[in-house]
């Protein structure tokens, strides 16, 4: 009697830790889907920043073409955006960066891809300063000040998901099951001086 009092105890103990291992499972499941839809978002805008850039040099190309040959500090900057691009395109393309590492390395490339569009920008508003009057020019200005807003919001949302996937996975008994079965901590973005500031340009 004794030993089946004790083997229901056991068995009712394992059922109880089954079904609390299968909920922590799925909740923490659940939580890093939301960490990679988050990250697909961020992914999206800063797509969408580069999938501007060239319409932003097509048009200034299209405004230049009665100059007899194109300025040297606006080649020069053209020419350091298009490097900047490269780098950003190539890792904007990666999965959910898994360590600290890759997220700066990510981090970086925007930043000097944003850095090298501002130079871009001020190099064409001084060689063509009537170019801030342009239609085509107004329109690309309008949207990729938008575009940093929205670039704001999704690292906002981002990092919120991120937030509540590593408390999950910390609290107990869920970092039981998170060591388990290899859930480990996402990487979060890092503020730099200019991070409380969005990148504005101007004609």
């Amino acid at each position: 009697m004794k030993k089946a009092i004790i083997w229901g105890i056991i068995i009712v103990g394992l059922l109880i830790l089954c079904g609390s291992g299968c909920s922590q499972y799925n909740g923490m499941v659940e939580s890093e889907q939301n960490v990679d839809q988050a990250w697909a978002q961020v992914q999206n805008v800063y797509q969408r920043r580069a999938d501007l850039i060239p319409n932003l040099v097509a048009t200034v190309k299209g405004y230049a073409t009665h100059e007899s040959e194109t300025l040297e500090a606006v080649t020069n900057a053209r020419a350091g955006l298009s490097a900047a691009k490269n780098v950003a395109d190539s890792l904007t393309q990666q999965a959910v960066p898994g360590s600290e590492a890759a997220m700066q390395q990510f981090e970086q490339a925007q930043r000097q891809l944003n850095s090298a569009l501002n130079v871009y920008v001020n190099a064409v508003r001084e060689a063509y300063p009537d170019l801030k009057a342009n239609e085509n020019f107004l329109n690309l200005q309008t949207q990729l000040e938008g575009t940093e807003n929205r670039i704001s919001t999704e690292r906002e949302r981002y990092t919120q998901a991120v937030k509540d996937y590593n408390v999950r996975i910390r609290r107990f008994p869920a970092n039981i099951f998170a060591g388990m079965f290899g859930f480990e901590k996402k990487p979060q973005f890092q503020a730099d001086a200019d991070a409380q500031h969005a990148p504005k340009v101007e004609f």
